[in-house]
């Protein structure tokens, strides 16, 4: 028996109204039923090809854009729609903007059944070449357009490629010529090791296969023009990886540390990786307002130096410390945010599950000559406790900014146990955030929100409230 064929389904004239995750835009039938769309933005009449539903609302794909958005642009990026980075790099920024508010506002009413108004949203001065980190792939398969696919040159799927995994594909990476999103000089560095690979037969790393040579490059830059690389190999081979370091080394004199790790495992996560120290200096510098950070080549940084700080005077101002009060700030990664707010506070306590970052905020609390801050490393459902608490102090403000899951049911029972005065909750995920705050709402009332743009032309978004106990 064959197997039944689903049936296609094109339904016409879907008016897009707004956006949701993962670049996905919001739109409705002349019949008022609702569609997740892939390639369509706010404002758009398209035509759809429907798809499964996925939790409960039914998926679709652009197949004709019958009116297009006056919001509507062209994207600067030649890779757009492959990488899966600038999801919305073709729609203004404005607009960009205008939904991102929307849809912290929907989640605070819808999930968090929070009736406030939210503060107008906080645009990022710089849209292109704002990140200070970002990862490269090397991949033996080249991620292929639809016109390649639908081509009959069969050699095309053979080609290696360096640059960013496509979409939902671990062993295919799109090559990426050129990247918006850091200083050119990422560009160069890239292109110029995968110029230098097909000349010496470096291979690419085969991700089905867990073969191959060269696996990742992670480069990171501050805002004095200083660059820290590392380069990911799957192997050492007979000193080749040294000759990849020292070629870098002479033909980039921006880079003023280098670093290397050797990754063995399956996956291509290096947080239990030892980085290798090659050549200059141990971490790169950078400031937030009044504090500098030493910054390492696992440090959990803030991505986009110039906004962050915007975002630390907000939540300094929201904050608003008189100089005596005992602050705890959970999920402090390398401790950000409670060395910006130590000035004013009379005791800082951050709790951090992973160690390395609490050796960071040790050593840019030292570097800083803050001596009012303690860091603890675990989970902080494990070490929020009653017995912590009285150690430290109840807190006069509470910070958490956790993960995009956002907080464990046990940690919020322990904050509603705690009962802090004021809570500043700081989040990457609207829904999650919202969805902590309606349980949080058995003590506290939320009292302000205030959003801020990260990342431009994607479809995150921060967001900071403010928590008072009743």
């Amino acid at each position: 028996m064959g197997r039944r064929r689903n049936k296609t389904v094109i339904v016409e004239n879907v008016k897009i109204i707004g956006i949701a995750d993962k670049g996905l835009a919001v739109g409705k039938d002349p019949e008022g039923q609702v569609y997740f769309v892939k390639g369509a933005v706010p404002g758009d009449v398209v035509n759809i090809l429907r798809l499964k539903k996925r939790k409960g609302v039914y998926q679709g794909i652009t197949r004709e854009v019958v009116e297009e958005s006056p919001h509507r642009i062209e994207p600067i990026c030649k890779h757009f729609g492959q990488c899966g980075g600038c999801k919305w790099q073709n729609l203004q920024y404005d607009e960009q903007l205008k939904q991102k508010a929307t849809v912290v506002r929907d989640a605070m009413r819808r999930i968090g059944k929070i009736d406030l108004d939210v503060s107008q949203i906080i645009g990022c001065s710089i849209q292109e070449s704002y990140r200070n980190k970002i990862e490269y792939s090397f991949s033996t398969k080249r991620w292929l357009t639809t016109a390649e696919i639908q081509s009959e040159d069969a050699m095309i799927a053979q080609s290696p490629a360096v640059g960013f995994h496509a979409p939902g594909a671990f062993d295919k990476v799109v090559d990426v010529q050129t990247c918006h999103l850091q200083d050119n000089l990422t560009n160069t560095i890239r292109n110029t090791i995968r110029e230098w690979a097909f000349e010496e037969g470096w291979e690419f790393y085969d991700a089905r296969k867990h073969t191959g040579f060269l696996r990742n490059i992670f480069l990171r830059n501050n805002r004095m023009g200083e660059w820290m690389l590392t380069v990911c190999f799957r192997e050492e081979r007979d000193g080749q990886h040294f000759e990849v370091l020292r070629r870098l080394q002479k033909e980039f004199p921006q880079i003023s540390s280098l670093y290397y790790i050797i990754n063995q495992k399956p996956n291509d996560s290096i947080g239990d990786q030892t980085a290798i120290h090659f050549y200059g200096k141990e971490h790169l510098e950078e400031s937030l307002d009044h504090v500098s950070f030493l910054i390492g080549p696992k440090s959990f940084f803030q991505t986009n130096t110039t906004q962050a700080e915007v975002l630390y005077q907000h939540i300094s101002k929201l904050a608003d410390l008189s100089g005596t009060e005992v602050v705890y700030d959970l999920y402090t990664g390398i401790g950000s945010i409670g060395l910006y707010l130590a000035k004013n506070a009379g005791k800082v306590v951050g709790i951090e599950e992973v160690p390395e970052a609490i050796d960071d905020a040790i050593l840019n609390a030292s570097k800083n000559n803050i001596d009012n801050c303690a860091f603890y490393a675990g989970d902080v459902k494990d070490i929020l406790s009653p017995v912590f608490w009285k150690s430290h102090g109840r807190p006069d403000l509470l910070i958490t900014d956790p993960p995009r899951a956002g907080m464990h049911k046990e940690v919020i029972q322990m904050l509603l146990q705690l009962g802090a005065p004021r809570v500043l909750y700081v989040s990457c995920n609207p829904a999650t955030q919202a969805r902590d705050l309606a349980l949080l709402n058995e003590k506290y009332d939320v009292i302000a929100l205030q959003p801020i743009d990260m990342f431009p032309h994607t479809h995150h978004i921060e967001n900071i409230a403010l928590l008072q106990l009743r």
